[in-house]
């Protein structure tokens, strides 16, 4: 099935203007995910809402509530958002050109295939897109998505755009408060310098296909395992523990055992995983 677009409008760059679409460049599809089960009858449980005295009522009767203080609310129905909702202008209008190195990657947020739609546009998507790449810069725009008005960042991606959401000022909590209260410590010259000496044997390209989610495939195996009727269930044991003593040793163990090939010794035994435990298979959920 091809992807829906996320959103639909236009590029604005001063008066070069084309249609474009955006769609979601991530996917969590893959995550497993689960549902409530009733181990009696294997029925999925529903989620029905309850007034602790009046008891279950209809969904489409709630309204939604801002707590102000303990236990009091402001009210809020549709006619209320509807009064701040957002026109969208369906239009990504680029404001400003900044260098990448100039926004914190702590900013960066979700990221968007921005793609132009067939027909006359493509031209005028070409220009942009190709003045952007000669200039070597970032565009800084902003567009309603969600009924909510986003900045976004955009940058230059094979034949198209990437747009990522660019997170508010206020959401991003100072460095300060957190890494002001570490110490001050003068590091080893030997030491840092053995420890660059590993991060160079250990130099890569960085290859995202190579990692994985080893409880996600755990879980996976083990839902197979159970589809099977419950036989070969697969374990997911945790890393070994390991209580290194001498900084120097353990770095001077790391630098060996990365030249040879070998990992360095574990000074500690490992945990023995506790055995699965296995359930008798029963009838078939709903």
């Amino acid at each position: 099935m091809a992807a829906r677009p996320t959103w639909q409008g236009h590029l604005k760059l001063s008066l070069v203007t084309c249609p474009v679409a955006l769609y979601t460049a991530t996917s969590s599809a893959s995550h497993v995910s689960f549902h409530l089960i009733n181990p009696d009858t294997n029925n999925r449980i529903r989620m029905v809402p309850t007034d602790p005295d009046t008891g279950p009522i209809e969904r489409s009767d709630l309204v939604k509530g801002y707590e102000v203080s303990k236990d009091e609310y402001v009210l809020f129905d549709d006619a209320d958002f509807d009064k701040v909702k957002l026109e969208s202008t369906r239009t990504i209008d680029i404001n400003q050109f900044v260098d990448e190195d100039d926004i914190d990657r702590l900013y960066w947020d979700d990221p968007f295939y921005v793609v132009p739609e067939k027909g006359v546009g493509a031209e005028a998507f070409a220009v942009i897109r190709d003045a952007m790449k000669a200039a070597g810069k970032i565009a800084i725009g902003c567009l309603v998505l969600r009924n909510r008005e986003r900045q976004i960042a955009l940058e230059v991606r094979g034949k198209g755009l990437v747009a990522y959401t660019l997170r508010p000022h206020e959401e991003v909590r100072d460095a300060g408060d957190f890494f002001d209260d570490i110490p001050t410590v003068k590091a080893d010259k030997d030491m840092v310098d053995i420890a660059t000496r590993i991060i160079g044997q250990k130099d890569a390209d960085f290859d995202p296909s190579k990692f994985k989610d080893r409880y996600d495939d755990a879980l996976k195996a083990m839902i197979k395992a159970k589809q099977r009727g419950g036989k070969g269930l697969v374990e997911a044991p945790e890393p070994d523990d390991t209580n290194v003593i001498d900084l120097m040793e353990a770095l001077r163990a790391s630098l060996k055992g990365s030249a040879g090939g070998k990992a360095p010794a574990k000074k500690a035994a490992a945990k023995k995983a506790a055995p699965a435990r296995k359930t008798a298979a029963k009838k078939k959920a709903a």
